[in-house]
């Protein structure tokens, strides 16, 4: 599991953020999927199939504007259930009184990951008549998070104790302009983000231009870099993100490689693990964040395969690191 009794009775040990602080080893996360109504018994057992494989769980919130079980309801349970949830939070959905509110609601069930996100625009999703709030942005998000962490709401009003909160973020590497994104990881550092999880990258030369700018301007020594793979069957998945999902761009080469292939969800799977060996060589790099579409065990595969994560932080990856650059 991804917590474990300290020596404090009254708190767990974060695995997800010793590591992220100690860098002792490559740091793994995974996303949940999202659920729309399913008993905790089914969240349950996909829990038992990846906790012991990740540091950390995303719980997402509503993911692509697309309306699910809520991000909070599901941290909760997943904290209860013995997972060590990293709870996500969008700016699209909610003003500052409800951000405020669902922070300090999971901080009294013990859930201390969260990550601000700005969310995608409520075009992407099926029920474009919603009303966009974005009452706060994503630096702004990180700032009320710390705020809260050293007890006090936005408006000055104190909390009756300090919650302990592991703050993180997201960041774009591939989006223009290309410098700016490494400055605005900067700003969400200096308010108070401990790590930064990056959108999927199928371009390692903007991945690595990003990482780059991140060492050079302290961000990487003062948050977790993790970037994102995200694992498809096909290569219908990587076109409908090329033209569909705001911010992500594969190109035609890649999409044409697992399209021309014999077996594709294979080859899908060797070109996550080829982005996996080359972000981990990456100087800067913490550790990598997965997004599966799969679900058929090619996590568990890979993390395994290349000795990752808490049951094989005792080996190292051997393959060549160099490969997807090319």
């Amino acid at each position: 599991m991804s917590t474990e009794p300290s020596n404090n009775d009254s708190h767990s040990i974060n695995v997800f953020e010793e590591l992220c602080l100690s860098r002792a080893r490559p740091v793994m996360t995974a996303e949940l999927r999202s659920f729309d109504g399913e008993n905790l018994a089914v969240v349950e057992k996909e829990l038992t199939e990846l906790t012991p494989y990740i540091d950390g769980i995303n719980i997402t919130d509503n993911p692509a504007a697309h309306a699910h079980a809520s991000n909070t309801a599901m941290a909760i349970a997943v904290k209860t259930l013995g997972g060590n949830p990293i709870m996500q939070i969008v700016c699209r959905d909610k003003n500052r009184l409800a951000i405020q509110a669902d922070l300090v609601g999971a901080g009294m069930f013990g859930v201390e990951n969260f990550c601000a996100l700005t969310g995608d625009d409520v075009t992407a999703g099926d029920e474009k008549e919603a009303r966009r709030v974005f009452d706060l942005d994503g630096p702004q998000l990180v700032s009320v998070m710390t705020g809260i962490s050293q007890g006090s709401y936005l408006s000055g009003r104190k909390l009756k104790s300090e919650p302990h909160m592991f703050i993180g973020a997201v960041e774009n590497p591939t989006a223009p302009p290309l410098d700016y994104r490494v400055d605005r990881a900067l700003k969400k550092v200096d308010a108070g983000a401990k790590f930064i999880q990056l959108q999927i990258c199928y371009q390692p030369e903007k991945l690595e231009h990003f990482i780059r700018g991140c060492v050079l301007n302290g961000v990487a020594e003062r948050a977790a870099l993790l970037p994102t793979v995200v694992f498809t069957k096909s290569a219908r998945p990587l076109g409908f993100m090329d033209t569909s999902v705001p911010g992500i761009s594969v190109p035609k080469a890649v999409i044409d490689r697992v399209a021309n292939s014999e077996d594709q969800a294979e080859e899908s799977y060797q070109l996550v693990k080829e982005q996996v060996i080359y972000a981990l060589g990456l100087p800067g790099v913490a550790g990598i964040h997965f997004s599966d579409f799969r679900h058929d065990g090619s996590l568990q595969r890979m993390l395994q395969e290349l000795g990752l994560g808490p049951k094989g932080h005792d080996r190292q990856p051997k393959e060549d690191k160099n490969a997807y650059s090319h």
